[in-house]
C-alpha cells in the first residue's frame, strides 16, 4: 500500500514537471505584440481608415514664411509702395464696372502718394522719347489694356511739372498721387477701360 502511494506521488510530480517545462518552453507574446494582434501598433497613434488618405503634413518654415512676406507686404503697403495686387477687386473680363465692386483697401488708396510698379504702354506707338502719357500694365507678356483685359491691371499715368519718361521695355517705378477715376476712361458703349491714374511726379 505504502509502495503504491510512492508510485503515485512520482506520477503526479513527473506531470507537474512536465507541464512546468512546457509553459516555460511555450513563445511567450511581447506588450507590443499584444497590441499588435489587437490592430493597434505600440508605436502608431492614429489608424487610416480604408480610402481614407494620411493628412497633409503642415511644413512650419513655408508657414512662417508666408506670414513674414504678408507683415512685409501690408508694412509696404502702409507707405504706399504698391503693387498691381493691391488694386484687385472682383470682377470678370469685359464686365461692365460698377462702385460697389470696389474693396474698402482699394477706396483707401484714393488721394494717396504711392509708388508702383510696372511697364510702360505708351499711348502713341510712334512716340519713344519724351512721353508725357502713357498707359502703366502690369504686365508686358500678356493683355493687360483694352478689351480682354482685367480692368484693374492698369493705370493711366500722366507726368506733371514739364516731366517727361522715355521708352523701355524694362519695369519703371511710378511715384505720384493715386486716383480712382470711374468717368473719364470710357468706351463709346459707357463701359470703363481703365478707372485708376497717377499724376507722376517721378518715372524711372
Amino acid at each position: 500500500m505504502m509502495q503504491l502511494s510512492w508510485v503515485k506521488i512520482r506520477q503526479t510530480i513527473s506531470l507537474l514537471l512536465l507541464l512546468l517545462s512546457a509553459i516555460l518552453n511555450s513563445p511567450r507574446v511581447s506588450f507590443g505584440q499584444v497590441s499588435e494582434v489587437k490592430g493597434v501598433s505600440s508605436n502608431q497613434t492614429e489608424e487610416t481608415k480604408p480610402g481614407e488618405t494620411e493628412p497633409a503634413k503642415v511644413d512650419p518654415n513655408a508657414a512662417r514664411k508666408e506670414a513674414e512676406e504678408k507683415k512685409a507686404r501690408e508694412a509696404a503697403r502702409k507707405k504706399g509702395d504698391l503693387t498691381f495686387d493691391d488694386l484687385k477687386f472682383d470682377i470678370e473680363k469685359d464686365a461692365k464696372f460698377e462702385n460697389a465692386m470696389l474693396t474698402n483697401d482699394v477706396k483707401s488708396l484714393d488721394k494717396r502718394s504711392i509708388s508702383l510698379r510696372g511697364y510702360i504702354l505708351p499711348t502713341s506707338v510712334f512716340q519713344q522719347k519724351g512721353i508725357k502719357q502713357f498707359v502703366l500694365v502690369r504686365d508686358n507678356q500678356e493683355c493687360c489694356f483694352g478689351p480682354g483685359a482685367l480692368i484693374y491691371d492698369c493705370v493711366i499715368v500722366e507726368m506733371e511739372d514739364h516731366k517727361t519718361i522715355d521708352f523701355t521695355t524694362r519695369p519703371v517705378k511710378v511715384k505720384g498721387k493715386f486716383e480712382i477715376d470711374t468717368e473719364s476712361y470710357k468706351y463709346p458703349d459707357g463701359k470703363n477701360f481703365a478707372i485708376f491714374k497717377l499724376k507722376a511726379t517721378e518715372a524711372k
